[in-house]
C-alpha cells in the first residue's frame, strides 16, 4: 500500500481564510476549553486548526510541521477528550479500569516533560490524570503512579518498554497512540523500540504521527501501522519564508580560539533577552558553560553527562528566567519549548540542515522575532556551503569575523567598546545574589585569612604547634603516620649534622634449605 495514493493531504494554503478563532468552534470540550482560558491560550495555530477536526472524528493523522508550531495541543486534545474519565458513565466498562487509554511517545525525556506539562495544563478541570514515565528517574515512583491509576502516559521508548516487560505498565487498552518527533526517534535510533511498543497495542485504535520531516523510515512505519492517516501540513515543507521573516540569520567564519571572546560580546548585544549556545560536544558545553560564569554571566549547561535531576534543574531555571543563557547540547536540547528566546547561538557548524533548522527553531516562536548566529570554522565551510544550498539561505561563503570586527558590533547592535567581560555591577547569579567569582574571590580571602590566624597561634602555643603544619593545616589522627615519617626525618637530619649516622635496624632473615641439601652454618 502505498501512502501517497492512501493518504489524504490537507496543506495550510488550502485552509479557509476565516477559519474559527476559538477551540469551542472545534467541539473540544468546555472543561478543556476552561483549563486553556486560564493559560491565555484561546486562538488555536494554524497546526491545530488543521488537526482538530481530523483527530477530534478518530481517523489517523500524519502531521507535518516544524517544531515550536503548537502541535502539541493539536494531538494532545483529541486524546484528552477521546479519554472515558472516572466521573463519566461507561468508565466501569472499561475491561482494565485504572489502565492508561492514550499514550504518547516522545525521543527525549525533556520533550516528554514538556508534553506531559502541556496536556496537564490542558486538562486542569477536564479530571484526566496524566503520568510521565522516562528514564533517569527511580522507578518506584512511575511504578506508584501507575499502580494508582492513570488515563494518559507520555513517555520515553526506553523506560516504556522496560515497565511494560515487568507487567506495570498495560498498554491493551491503549486508544489513542501518538509518536512526537518520529524523525528525532529515527536519528537516535529508537525506531525498533517505537515499533515494539506499537506491536504490543491493540489492532483497533487512533494513531498520531508526528514529524518535521518525513524520511523513508518513517514513511514505512506509518505504512505498517496506520489505517489511510490524512497527511497535514502546516506549511508547504519546502517553503522556509516563515523562518527566514521571523528569524534574523547571520553567519561568521570565526577563528576557535577567538569564539569565546564573541559569544561574551554577543551575549552583551542591545536587546538580547534569553540566549541559547548550541555546541557539538557534552566537554565543549560544560567549558563554554564555566567561560561564561567565570566572565560573570549568568549560564547554565545542558548536556548529557548531567543527571535527570541536573537536567530538570537546569531547563526550570531557564524556563523562569533565573538562568538567561543556557549551553547545549543537541541531545539534551531535544524538547526546549520556550517563547521568549531572543538569541540562538551555534558556536560550531551543525551537522546538516535539519540539525541547523531544529536549533535555529529555538527562537522565533510563536510569532516571535528571533537572532540566529552561527560560527564555521574554516575546514567547515564545505559542510556549511551544503546546509546553504539546501536551505536557500544565499550565504555561500560566510565572512571573516573576529570579536573585534566592526561589522559584527553592527550587525549584532553590540555597544561600541564592549569587552568580553561583563561589568561587575551587571553581573548576577541564578539567585540575583553577587557574582560567583566575587564570591570565590571572598572564600578564598577567608581561607587565607584562616591560615594566617592558625600559624599565630602555632607559633605562640605549643599544643597548638602539635596540631597544625606548617601551612596551617590541622592534624587530626589520619595524619599519626606522616607526623611520625616527619619525627624520623627530623632525627635523622640531626644525626647528620653532628657527623653521626643514625643506627639502622638490624633485619634478620629467615634462611630456607631444600629438604635434598645438607645444611651449612652461618659465617
Amino acid at each position: 500500500m502505498d501512502i501517497v495514493t492512501d493518504t489524504t493531504t490537507q496543506d495550510a494554503a488550502a485552509a479557509p481564510e476565516e477559519a474559527p478563532k476559538t477551540f469551542a468552534d472545534f467541539n473540544v470540550r468546555q472543561d478543556i476549553v476552561a483549563s486553556l482560558s486560564e493559560a491565555g491560550i484561546i486562538h488555536p495555530f494554524p497546526i491545530q486548526s488543521l488537526t482538530l477536526p481530523v483527530a477530534l472524528a478518530g481517523n489517523d493523522i500524519i502531521g507535518q510541521a516544524k517544531t515550536g508550531t503548537g502541535k502539541t495541543l493539536g494531538f494532545g486534545i483529541p486524546a484528552l477528550q477521546r479519554v472515558v474519565r472516572e466521573s463519566d458513565e461507561g468508565y466501569e466498562r472499561l475491561e482494565f479500569p485504572g489502565a492508561p487509554q492514550a499514550l504518547i511517545v516522545a525521543p527525549t525525556r525533556e520533550l516528554a516533560l514538556q508534553v506531559s506539562a502541556d496536556l496537564a495544563q490542558a486538562s486542569r478541570h477536564a479530571g484526566v490524570r496524566v503520568t510521565t514515565i522516562y528514564g533517569g528517574r527511580p522507578y518506584e515512583e512511575q511504578i506508584a503512579a501507575l499502580k494508582a491509576g492513570t488515563d494518559v502516559v507520555v513517555g520515553t521508548p526506553g523506560r516504556l518498554i522496560d515497565l511494560n516487560r515487568q507487567r506495570v505498565l498495560n498498554l491493551k487498552q491503549i486508544a489513542t497512540v501518538v509518536l512526537d518527533e518520529a524523525d528525532e526517534m529515527l536519528d537516535l535510533g529508537f525506531l525498533p523500540d517505537v515499533e515494539r511498543i506499537l506491536a504490543a497495542l491493540p489492532p483497533v485504535r487512533q494513531a498520531m504521527l508526528f514529524s518535521a520531516t518525513m524520511p523513508g523510515p518513517v514513511i514505512t512505519m506509518a505504512r505498517r501501522y496506520m489505517s489511510r492517516p490524512m497527511h497535514i501540513r502546516a506549511a508547504d515543507p519546502g517553503d522556509d519564508s516563515i523562518t527566514k521573516r521571523n528569524i534574523r540569520q547571520l553567519v561568521y567564519r570565526a577563528h576557535s580560539l577567538d569564539k569565546d571572546e564573541m559569544v561574551a560580546r554577543l551575549l552583551q548585544a542591545e536587546g538580547r533577552g534569553k540566549t541559547i549556545i548550541f555546541t557539538q560536544t557534552k566537554r565543549s558545553a560544560a567549558k563554554l558553560s564555566d567561560e561564561l560564569i567565570d566572565r560573570g554571566f549568568n549560564a547554565g549547561a545542558l548536556h548529557g553527562d548531567l543527571g535527570q535531576g541536573a537536567r530538570e534543574q537546569a531547563l526550570k531555571a531557564f524556563r523562569s528566567g533565573k538562568v538567561e543563557i543556557l549551553v547545549a547540547t543537541d541531545v539534551a536540547a531535544r524538547g526546549i519549548d520556550v517563547d521568549d528566546v531572543t538569541h540562538v547561538v551555534n558556536l560550531q557548524c551543525p551537522d546538516d540542515e535539519n540539525t541547523y533548522l531544529h536549533r535555529v527553531g529555538r527562537t522565533g516562536r510563536a510569532g516571535n522575532t528571533g537572532i540566529a548566529v552561527t560560527f564555521v570554522d574554516w575546514d567547515s565551510v564545505p559542510r556549511w556551503s551544503l546546509i546553504n544550498k539546501a536551505l536557500g539561505l544565499n550565504v555561500p561563503e560566510p565572512v571573516e569575523t573576529y570579536s573585534s570586527s566592526p561589522h559584527f558590533f553592527a550587525d549584532l547592535n553590540i555597544p561600541k567598546g564592549t569587552k568580553g567581560r561583563l561589568p561587575r555591577a551587571k553581573q548576577t547569579t541564578a539567585d540575583g545574589g553577587e557574582p560567583r567569582r566575587a564570591r570565590s574571590e571572598g572564600s578564598r580571602n577567608s581561607s587565607r585569612n584562616r591560615q594566617r590566624t592558625r600559624r599565630e597561634d602555632t607559633s605562640g602555643n605549643p599544643r597548638a604547634a602539635e596540631g597544625a603544619d606548617r601551612h596551617g593545616h590541622s592534624k587530626g589522627k589520619q595524619d599519626r603516620p606522616a607526623r611520625e615519617a616527619e619525627r624520623h626525618r627530623e632525627t635523622r637530619d640531626a644525626n647528620q649534622e653532628e657527623g653521626r649516622t643514625a643506627p639502622r635496624r638490624r633485619r634478620t632473615r629467615r634462611r630456607t634449605r631444600s629438604q635434598d641439601s645438607a645444611p651449612r652454618q652461618d659465617d
